[in-house]
């Protein structure tokens, strides 16, 4: 697919809010409005938007413990995804999941984890309704280089392999399993390269570039889409930001992060958009412009809903006990 203004446009509204959610919850966790645990993408917005750019309403996800993002570019609400951050009722899961579980299956969010490497195998499964249906959909799963040392990789990628199903492997590497650096724990220079032990093809892509990004993910989605089975995309991107809110992040050399800023996806999307497609900066202010007043509206939205009840506790569960 030729990339054109508009699809920069949508891709760079994609990526602002991404990164105005992100650090607007980190905001708000200090303040002590959001429980639990909040693991952010900040820094690594332009993997969700570039591939999620090429997805149908049908098409699936799955994500991980770090997916606010994915979540955003395949279409999320942001005042549902906020409200269940929140703990409200109003949120995707009714407050009940939080962070890590936000999901609409109704437009093939099939939710976050936070399981280290679970959503692979769901993302298979989905891959087989979508082969089975024969109606062109396809899974992306999206997963960190950590999860690759898991059995869940391994038992997904061979299944995936053996019935030639529509998915998309993609590795978002940060450089980081939780505080260990990729090469402390990987075995191997890419994740990319262990589609070879399958017969899949591997590809690398820089995931600091979102016109990268999105013009690779173009041929290989749809080459996945016609029936040619399975692939793995890594994607070399990093965290601003610990692996959750509070981490003090001393595993990291000094100045690690402040070299990985001067890569900003945001500012160097900024760039091309300005210098090659004569976009003005005009444009861009209205869509910093839009993507505050649909935070800031969520984040009303968020404070002024309800709580869940105690009596909620047993709805939406898959069993209960009667306790004897």
């Amino acid at each position: 697919m030729e990339v054109n203004k508009q699809h920069l446009l949508g891709i760079y509204q994609t990526m602002v809010m991404i990164r105005r959610f992100e650090e607007r919850m980190s905001q708000l966790f200090a303040s002590g409005h959001i429980p639990g645990f909040l693991h952010l993408s900040i820094g690594q917005e332009a993997v969700a938007a570039g591939v999620c750019a090429h997805l149908r309403e049908n098409d699936y996800i799955t994500s991980t413990h770090r997916g606010h993002g994915h979540c955003i570019a395949k279409g999320a609400n942001v005042k549902k995804m906020m409200a269940e951050l929140f703990g409200k009722q109003t949120g995707y899961c009714k407050g009940k999941g939080g962070s890590m579980h936000v999901a609409d299956v109704d437009i093939g969010i099939l939710g976050a984890n936070g399981i280290v490497g679970a959503g692979l195998p769901i993302a298979v499964g989905a891959a087989l309704s979508a082969k089975s249906q024969g109606n062109g959909q396809v899974a992306v799963s999206f997963f960190g280089e950590g999860a690759s040392g898991s059995g869940y990789f391994h038992e997904a990628l061979n299944m995936a392999a053996v019935l030639k199903l529509p998915i998309i492997f993609l590795c978002e590497s940060n450089q980081y399993a939780e505080f260990t650096s990729r090469s402390t724990h990987l075995p191997v220079l890419t994740v990319a390269e262990r589609s070879k032990a399958y017969g899949l093809e591997g590809f690398c892509v820089d995931g600091n570039n979102a016109l990268e990004v999105f013009e690779k993910l173009s041929f290989i989605i749809e080459t996945v889409r016609a029936g040619n089975g399975p692939v793995i995309v890594e994607c070399f991107t990093n965290r601003w930001t610990g692996h959750y809110e509070g981490d003090p992040q001393r595993y990291r050399p000094e100045g690690e992060v402040q070299e990985w800023k001067k890569k900003d996806p945001i500012l160097a999307l900024e760039k091309v958009m300005t210098n090659q497609y004569k976009i003005v900066n005009p444009q861009l202010e209205e869509i910093r412009k839009f993507v505050e007043k649909e935070l800031d509206e969520a984040e009303q939205f968020s404070k002024n809903s309800p709580l869940p009840q105690g009596e909620e506790t047993l709805e939406d569960v898959y069993a209960a006990t009667s306790g004897r």
